[in-house]
């Protein structure tokens, strides 16, 4: 079997006229945590509903495991764990209720459903109508519902939105775990720190298409300007191109001659990064 877990080529994905993954090219490795990134638009989403079924490529091959998500999906669907972007629980049941009903669907005991509540920080309010719960404790239990059979691939869409940063480290965590334990993890967002905190590599989509894929210390690395800019002790601002000869030196000769106030590094911006790679703004 290839070290690719995941392997998409050529993917196609047509709404009438309207192509939402053109072209898509992408293979993620076994055991990584991987981002796909973009804008509203950019295809992330189709490109998970192809993965989980929900949705038949209009071209291009899709294969999870070495398994045609198309042609053996009955032997696709019980390697992974979903968390959309927005619930369907059974909002009159409980936490636990709702866990146990799709544990038996999966054949898996009725204790699992208390293990992944516990996991999540659920088991105080396992319980509870989820009619109760708040936004970011149904986002846990669909994450609880992803682990419940212990999948090998799990696939989220913005799985830390509405969670406080509580939360939202404690799924980073759990999904860390879950990778140095082999599985393999793809979520999408449009959070650039939620990448860098928790990604091994990142894909950048934009119109239906890859254009960029590294890890995030490497396009950090390939974008961030290397521009030092100061203020002088005379109050006047200055910008030095470090990459140059020239930039080095006047920033040498203004230090050393003590007349820099201040000093600072330009951050890496993945907005104007992305507008140079793309054409297009990142909203």
């Amino acid at each position: 079997m290839s070290s690719d877990t995941i392997r998409i080529a050529g993917l196609r994905v047509l709404y009438g006229s309207f192509a939402a993954v053109d072209g898509l090219d992408l293979a993620v490795r076994g055991g990584e945590l991987f981002g796909l990134i973009g804008p509203n638009g950019a295809g992330k989403s189709t490109t998970l509903r192809v993965l989980t079924g929900q949705r038949r490529p209009s071209a291009g091959a899709v294969s999870v495991c070495g398994y045609d998500v198309v042609r053996e999906w009955a032997a696709v669907k019980p390697l992974f764990g979903y968390v959309p972007d927005r619930d369907n629980h059974f909002t009159e049941f409980t936490g636990r209720k709702n866990l146990r009903f799709f544990g038996r669907l999966y054949g898996v005991p009725d204790r699992r459903a208390d293990e992944v509540l516990e996991l999540v920080e659920l088991d105080g309010s396992a319980d509870v109508p989820v009619a109760g719960y708040s936004l970011g404790m149904r986002k846990k239990l669909l994450l609880a519902r992803a682990l419940l059979h212990d999948p090998p691939v799990l696939y989220l869409d913005e799985p830390t939105a509405n969670l406080d940063p509580h939360s939202a480290a404690l799924v980073r965590r759990l999904l860390r775990d879950r990778v140095r334990a082999g599985a393999t993890v793809v979520l999408t967002t449009h959070d650039m720190d939620e990448v860098d905190a928790a990604c091994d590599r990142v894909g950048i989509v934009c119109r239906g298409k890859l254009v960029a894929l590294d890890a995030p210390a490497a396009l950090k690395q390939q974008h961030t300007e290397r521009v030092v800019d100061v203020v002088r002790t005379d109050g006047r601002r200055e910008a030095f191109a470090v990459d140059t000869d020239r930039g080095r030196l006047g920033l040498a000769e203004l230090v050393a001659a003590g007349r820099a106030a201040t000093v600072h590094t330009r951050e890496f911006d993945f907005r104007s990064t992305f507008l140079r790679l793309t054409g297009q703004a990142f909203e």
